[in-house]
């Protein structure tokens, strides 16, 4: 391999895990603003399968495919104009979403304000596990339901990627926080903060709880109706925020019949808020969770894992020691 070339994920077709395969491919060269990064661990996340099946993003992608976009590195070379960050500085990012990243590489390329510095408490393999997750539970729960402390919050899928922060961010900010998750998740997120918890494989949630301020909806109603379900233990004038498939017309017309408020969401980068989330983990405020690590040649088994669902938190590719 030369040094303008690279090992990468890549992926020629739609389909399963199989279609991820290891190539040699062009390294990319940082434009003016942007800055090259060494990666050393990339996160896997629900939306890289799902566009690999052709969902998700799928839309918005060309071929050949390199996938990914949670990256922790170091930065390799700066653009011309580059003047916050410099070769050598240890960062951490969620580049170009929902545009193609390539963040399943051993060098990305992209805007210098989409990354931030690595939280230090980190070592790359958990930092790789922040960004795309971290940034879905801040911009919902901070940017979007605007949470207040006392407010009650239910977050469905607590124990995953996107809910392990939610539940902390929730708490951070002195929300009381209900959480569904599978009995044996239960302890854990009570040490993250959740100030009740709820078995969804025995229990309905409904049948739990009301009077809520906000539901972060993590599953959709794709699975047994959950964003809908959740509008019944809104309190009048309460917040629905309805991450994986949206706001579809039926579920509109159900909040609106409801009088409950509704919004779809989608995540978007942003180097700042990484850069306060990066000063909560360091002091302690916020722990990361990673279930599982695949070196990069083991993208389609890593995949697999994460696609069968029941993770506890984040699974990461290793690229780089």
């Amino acid at each position: 391999m030369s040094e303008n070339t690279m090992r990468a994920v890549t992926t020629r077709e739609f389909g399963g895990p199989e279609v991820l395969t290891i190539e040699e491919v062009a390294r990319p060269v940082p434009l003016p603003t942007e800055v090259l990064v060494r990666v050393h661990a990339a996160g896997v996340n629900p939306v890289d399968w799902k566009t690999r099946e052709g969902q998700g993003m799928a839309g918005l992608q060309t071929f050949p495919l390199i996938l990914g976009w949670d990256v922790s590195g170091v930065v390799e070379e700066v653009g011309f104009g580059v003047t916050t960050l410099k070769a050598g500085d240890e960062v951490y990012g969620m580049p170009w979403f929902p545009r193609a990243a390539g963040g399943y590489a051993e060098y990305v390329t992209a805007p210098a304000r989409q990354w931030a510095r690595k939280p230090a408490a980190l070592d790359h393999v958990h930092a790789a596990a922040v960004p795309l997750a971290a940034l879905t539970a801040w911009q919902t729960v901070v940017d979007t339901a605007h949470v207040q402390a006392g407010q009650r919050v239910l977050i469905t899928a607590a124990a995953g990627g996107v809910g392990h922060f939610a539940v902390q961010f929730a708490r951070h900010l002195g929300a009381h926080v209900i959480a569904t998750a599978s009995a044996a998740r239960h302890p854990w997120l009570k040490e993250l903060g959740a100030d009740e918890t709820i078995d969804y494989t025995t229990t309905r949630f409904e049948d739990a709880t009301k009077d809520i301020d906000v539901v972060i909806d993590l599953v959709g109603d794709a699975h047994d109706n959950t964003s809908t379900r959740s509008l019944k233990v809104l309190r009048p004038g309460g917040l629905l925020v309805a991450v994986p498939s949206g706001v579809s017309p039926e579920l509109a017309k159900a909040a609106e019949a409801a009088g409950a408020r509704f919004t779809a969401y989608l995540v978007e980068p942003d180097g700042e808020a990484l850069t306060t989330i990066a000063d909560l983990i360091d002091e302690g405020e916020v722990a990361v969770e990673v279930e599982e690590t695949f070196p990069l040649e083991q993208a389609g088994a890593a995949h697999a894992r994460v696609e069968a669902g029941r993770t506890r938190g984040k699974v990461v590719l290793t690229v780089t020691d």
